[in-house]
């Protein structure tokens, strides 16, 4: 062990909870670099250089500073801190607006530029940093150890390589992850968390650049989340040796992230967590805590995330990090199992359209429409249609079983907005599926159906059809025709929007 253990070995007596909370946090804080100039940093970091002043280092440590403190968790993991020294004045500044960390601890790999760090309000029992593999290639994982309660407690903080590397990159850091916790004593109580740079469910759509695995993924196949192309449930993770559920899957599908890359909405910082903190035991999970930290302020007035500025080669003095912090809360009250106060049963996209309070099983739904976000699916060609706000995963032309359990109406259009995947069936024919009938825009339910070929004159921002006309809206200003324009469109929604409109995505 190193020095950063300082008197932190020496800790005679455990922290006692009392069936309080224990808050945890995990944040990347995106390069929080020092002034110092130590042969590692990157160009843009470089001290005087680009704009990167004394002043503009004081200003990002006080915005991280600030939102550390917002969040008032008892541990937080943090990600990207440079080193020691910007550690240490991180911790003074917290102390400065009256939120002190007493205790942490921070990786040493050498020739990087980044560390993991831990700030904690409750004394580390021990620290050990774990080495991915001999020739130091991959970032370390930070484990701090607690005792809560005389019994201990594993914080492992986590960096993985980023998406400019394969998956088997990340493979690497998963196997050293999963060794070093199976070599726990059985029934031991952690907690895996960090920057995985992979998202909740990475396996539905690991990119064909970076899948030199052969579809193997890191957190899901590794760490064990999933089985079979399912994320496991709470309950499930209890009958297997070696399990964990992301805590994503407490969430809202398309609130699911907390990193927004132009426009590209992932989880890649996650929280999992094994059976043994759902056991009623010791240290339990608090019953959907789980959440991404986003007050007002982490965003821009245009609705991204504001992180911090770096423009035309010159530091700005303003924002925070590309990411948003994720939180949850434990406690030694025995975890208690949800109790549905509703049923679950195999039913139909109609329905859905019953405002039925229960959540309901679709058997062999289809993808027929998918955008960037979200999809349309259907069961079968006499069926309805209904769409999926947040459907992230799924791909269009792909068969499922779904559990909708959640639902909402948006200017009388019924959509999803929660679900589970429980089975993939892979890709079947889905050109029966597509809407033939008459355009009867009088019959609501017609909302979601998906017409495979339409065309007509554009003008007045309606669609003629011979004698006929339609309202009619371009997701994507910039495919918007010309007036009196003739045009030909292929996978058209019918819409709405207080009344049926044809939209084109």
């Amino acid at each position: 062990m190193n020095c950063t253990l300082r008197l932190l070995v020496l800790l005679l007596f455990p922290f006692t909870l009392n069936s309080a909370t224990l808050k945890i946090a995990s944040y990347n804080v995106e390069n929080l670099f020092d002034m110092k100039n130590n042969g590692v940093e990157y160009e843009e970091y470089l001290p005087n250089k680009h704009n990167w002043t004394r002043q503009n280092f004081e200003k990002k440590l006080l915005n991280i500073a600030e939102v550390i403190c917002d969040i008032d968790a008892d541990i937080i993991a943090l990600q990207e801190i440079e080193n020691k020294n910007v550690l240490k004045l991180l911790k003074r500044r917290l102390r400065t607006i009256g939120c002190s960390y007493k205790y942490d601890a921070i990786t040493h790999k050498k020739h990087s530029a980044i560390q993991l760090a831990t700030l904690s309000k409750i004394p580390i029992s021990s620290v050990k940093e774990i080495n991915v593999n001999k020739a130091l290639k991959y970032r370390p994982i930070l484990e701090t150890k607690f005792l809560i309660d005389a019994k201990p407690f594993y914080v492992f903080n986590n960096h993985w390589a980023s998406k400019h590397s394969s998956e088997s990159s990340r493979i690497l850091s998963a196997k050293r992850l999963k060794k070093r916790v199976l070599s726990l004593p059985k029934s031991s109580e952690y907690i895996l968390l960090g920057d995985f740079n992979s998202d909740y469910n990475e396996y539905q759509h690991l990119s064909r650049k970076l899948n030199n695995t052969q579809g193997l993924v890191g957190i899901n196949h590794i760490l064990k989340t999933s089985n079979n192309q399912k994320l496991f449930k709470k309950q499930e993770i209890s009958k297997l040796s070696f399990a964990h559920y992301n805590l994503w899957l407490d969430v809202p599908t398309f609130q699911r992230w907390s990193h927004d890359f132009y426009g590209k909405k992932q989880a890649l910082d996650s929280m999992l967590l094994p059976s043994s903190l759902f056991d009623g035991k010791s240290l339990d999970y608090v019953t959907n805590s789980f959440k991404v930290f986003k007050p007002a302020y982490l965003f821009h007035k245009k609705g991204y995330v504001y992180r911090w500025q770096y423009k035309y080669g010159r530091h700005l003095g303003k924002g925070y990090s590309d990411h948003l912090p994720i939180v949850a809360t434990f406690s030694t009250k025995a975890y208690h199992q949800e109790k549905s106060s509703v049923s679950v049963k195999i039913g139909t996209i109609s329905d859905l359209y019953q405002n039925s309070k229960s959540s309901i099983m679709l058997k062999k739904v289809s993808v027929i429409l998918k955008t960037k976000y979200h999809a349309i699916i259907k069961q079968h060609s006499t069926g309805r249609a209904i769409f999926i706000y947040g459907a992230e995963g799924l791909i269009q032309g792909h068969c499922y079983d779904l559990l909708v359990t959640k639902l909402k109406n948006h200017k009388g259009l019924r959509e999803i907005i929660n679900f589970s995947l429980e089975y993939d069936y892979g890709k079947k024919d889905i050109s029966s599926l597509y809407y033939r009938g008459d355009l009867d825009f009088k019959n609501n339910k017609l909302q979601n159906e998906v017409i495979a070929h339409i065309e007509g004159i554009y003008k007045d921002n309606k669609l003629y059809i011979d004698n006929n006309s339609y309202p009619i809206y371009f997701k994507n200003k910039s495919l918007k025709p010309k007036h009196k324009t003739y045009i030909n469109l292929k996978k058209v929604q019918i819409g709405m929007y207080n009344r049926l409109q044809l939209v084109v995505w």
